[in-house]
Order: C-alpha cells, then sequence, then structure tokens
C-alpha cells in the first residue's frame, strides 16, 4: 500500500466530534496549520499560507481524542494524507484530510499530563478497528513489570530526572 504519510503541527480549529458507526466509533476535527517566514526586510516572522486540512480518528484513538482536545489546542498529528472529492452545484470540489495513526499535543506550546488507558493497552477495548500487523515481534507485556528490553526503560531511578507535578495545570493547554 502507497500511503502518503504525513506529520502536521497546528492548531484544533473546532470542537471534535464523535459518532459511533456500524464500523466503529469515528473522532473528526479540522486543524489549522500557519508557516511562518523570516521576512528580512521587515526584520520580522511573518506568517505565510494556511494549510486546512480534516483529521479522522478511528477505534481507541477516536475515544483519546474526543476526551483530550478542544478548539484551540495546540497538536501534532501523524497519519495518511487523502484527498475527499465530491460534487456541488459549482462543480467538483475537494478538500484534503488525514487518516490519523497518532495525535498529540504540541508540547512546545505548553505541558500535557498524559494518563495511560489501561483498557486499550490490555486489549478491553471494543472498538473493531484492525490489529496492527505485528508478524515476527514478541508480545507486549501482559502487566508493567514486564518490561521488554529495547522498547521499555532498563535502568536506575538515578539516570532519570524527577519531576515535580505541582506546578502542572489540569486545564488543556491553548495557544
Amino acid at each position: 500500500m502507497n500511503d502518503t504519510l504525513v506529520t502536521v503541527v497546528g492548531n484544533v480549529v473546532d470542537s471534535p466530534r464523535r459518532v459511533s458507526l456500524q464500523s466503529g466509533a469515528v473522532t473528526n476535527f479540522r486543524m489549522a496549520s500557519t508557516s511562518r517566514r523570516y521576512d528580512a526586510a521587515r526584520e520580522e516572522f511573518v506568517d505565510s499560507g494556511t494549510f486546512w486540512v480534516d483529521v479522522e480518528c478511528w477505534g481507541a484513538l477516536s475515544g483519546n481524542v474526543s476526551a483530550s482536545l478542544s478548539k484551540g489546542d495546540p497538536v501534532v498529528v501523524h497519519g495518511a494524507l487523502t484527498t475527499q472529492s465530491w460534487e456541488s452545484d459549482a462543480g467538483p470540489r475537494s478538500k484534503p484530510r488525514i487518516k490519523a495513526f497518532a495525535v498529540g499535543p504540541n508540547l512546545q506550546k505548553g505541558r500535557s499530563l498524559f494518563t495511560r488507558d489501561k483498557s486499550a493497552r490490555s486489549g478491553e477495548e471494543g472498538g473493531t478497528a484492525p490489529a496492527p500487523d505485528r508478524a515476527g515481534e514478541p508480545d507486549f507485556p501482559a502487566a508493567d513489570d514486564e518490561l521488554r528490553a529495547g522498547r521499555d526503560y532498563l535502568g536506575t531511578d538515578e539516570t532519570l530526572d524527577p519531576v515535580d507535578t505541582d506546578d502542572l495545570s489540569r486545564e488543556p493547554a491553548h495557544a
């Protein structure tokens, strides 16, 4: 399969909408990514064009996105870029769409508190999205204490910097 994979950094421009379909749950939102460039004549950064794109999220990602994102949130979206086409009174129309594989906060713009989704990790999620092909890979650990070399951090606690969560807000970051 020749998917066009893209990673887009931008902001959510409308409230994510989650819908349950016969094929599973899907969450859709629109995002905007505005490039900036340095204008030497004006000696300042200026906005260039804005890329507007619809994002669709399926399965477990659908629920996590609808529970986590709000209008205005800075995000990073990774997925397959497609074109949605349709006929209108004015003739053929089209717009870009990303089928997201991963969505996360843009930590350049703020901080985030992550909560691991235990039901998705243990396979209890009721979604109908196909499981990724992991042929040749060992099974994921059944418990947190079964770490896998090369995938999970194996080291001493002294190696890690302590995290001070007292100054982290539980409110979503906004641009």
